[in-house]
């Protein structure tokens, strides 16, 4: 009898301590959200004005390559470090979490206003890039400032990721599960589960208070399930993984290509712009610039031509490898809904059902994150299409291989057998 009440004690005491460390986690996540949330819908209307006002004045375009300049500037006096693969933009924010190094403070105002100067002036660029960049840079601050331990460290950081991205996008489960899949594939942070998921959460709250609205997309018809359009879906998500594939290559092959003819990044960006400009002359319109949000909209509705895909694989290749910031993220979705509106033409699913299920694919192909992208699909799409989400995305994960967006990311565990492999993605 005395061993049982022994035992409660300590059961009650591990609890208590347990609570502790929540009301921990509980407090800073809401105070990184709450921060966040107002940083990012400064950011939102930031590059809500930059699109606006680039569609009001399109000659604007001629100025990308002097605004390049102005970025590479920014970036050759305030951040020492020379932009390499391994230190450049998120895989920056990767390789930080998995050596432990800081993530220093003027990252968030540097990719806040070159982001910002991208989309006013044209380049084909992200916003959720830029977002993770600035609550990582925030979350490792604040770490520093309280002297927090290695793995702790690691959790202050997602837990800003997670905030951000949520401002940003507007899907706070996917934003708080995609920053703790993100850096090791094969392996959750589940420790950082509840800061995460309050930071999410909490951002997305302030910043809907502050009048940030993300884009509402509605599905038409949803097939049943049956073996025909199973089939049909995976077929889909075959064709995904082997975009997703290409596209890593290709911005990899692109930023190499220019960083070895063009040496000096003042020359390099000014090459990018003036290559975007031109690109841009040659379509005819600004489709292909910027976000492309209305674009991505409109395939969701059922309508997008077959090579927008590439044509926005060609701009966002050119500009990232440029030097222009902003993330690969949102460039990705769009390649993913205009591909899968395309091929579902072909495949005989519905059009907009196939943008969805391409968006949610291609993202999972090229960021290695299958949970994140699952989630993405319901909260995006809602809850009818989920045997297709869960299926595209199964597919998508595994043929996409051993590639991602990020250099840093780490692959933990094989996608085709239950083996430790440790190793860094392709790119």
């Amino acid at each position: 009898m005395k061993s049982f009440f022994l035992t409660l004690w300590e059961d009650i005491k591990h609890f208590f301590g347990h609570f502790k460390v929540y009301l921990k986690w509980l407090a800073l996540a809401l105070v990184l959200g709450a921060v966040l949330g107002v940083i990012s819908a400064g950011f939102y209307y930031a590059l809500q004005y930059a699109g606006t006002y680039r569609e009001a004045y399109p000659w604007l375009i001629w100025l990308l390559p002097v605004a390049g300049l102005v970025i590479a500037a920014l970036y050759y006096f305030f951040d020492k470090k020379p932009q390499t693969e391994e230190n450049k933009g998120t895989n920056m924010v990767l390789a930080a979490v998995n050596s432990n190094e800081d993530i220093p403070f003027r990252m968030l105002p540097l990719i806040f206003v070159s982001s910002a100067i991208s989309h006013l002036f044209g380049a084909s660029v992200g916003r959720e890039g830029a977002a993770l960049q600035m609550g990582a840079s925030l979350g490792s601050t604040v770490s520093r400032w309280l002297k927090f331990n290695e793995n702790d460290h690691k959790i202050l950081i997602m837990t800003g990721m997670s905030a951000a991205f949520a401002a940003i996008f507007g899907s706070p489960l996917t934003a708080a599960v995609f920053s703790m899949e993100v850096i090791s594939v094969g392996v959750m942070y589940y420790a950082a589960l509840v800061p995460c998921v309050v930071s999410a959460l909490t951002a997305i709250y302030v910043a809907r208070l502050l009048g940030v609205q993300y884009a509402v997309y509605k599905l038409g018809a949803i097939p049943d399930l049956v073996p025909l359009n199973a089939g049909k879906v995976m077929l889909l998500g075959i064709l995904c993984a082997v975009l997703s594939i290409v596209i890593c290559y290709t911005l990899i092959l692109t930023e190499r290509g220019m960083q070895h003819i063009f040496d000096n990044p003042f020359v390099k960006i000014f090459v990018a712009g003036t290559t975007v400009a031109l690109l841009t002359l040659l379509v005819g319109n600004q489709d292909y610039n910027g976000l492309g949000t209305a674009v991505i909209l409109r395939a969701a509705a059922g309508n997008a031509v077959w090579y927008a895909f590439l044509l926005k694989l060609l701009f966002t290749a050119v500009s990232l490898a440029g030097g222009y910031r902003g993330g690969e993220i949102v460039p990705s979705l769009f390649m993913g809904a205009t591909f899968g509106c395309f091929a579902a033409s072909f495949l005989g699913l519905p059009p907009s059902m196939g943008a969805a299920l391409g968006m949610i694919a291609v993202f999972c192909g090229v960021t290695n994150s299958p949970i994140a992208s699952f989630i993405m699909g319901l909260e995006l799409f809602g809850g009818q299409g989920m045997w297709m989400f869960g299926l595209v995305v199964a597919v998508s994960y595994m043929l996409s291989g051993y590639y991602g967006l990020y250099k840093s990311q780490l692959i933990l565990y094989s996608k085709y057998r239950s083996v430790y492999v440790h190793r860094k993605a392709h790119r």
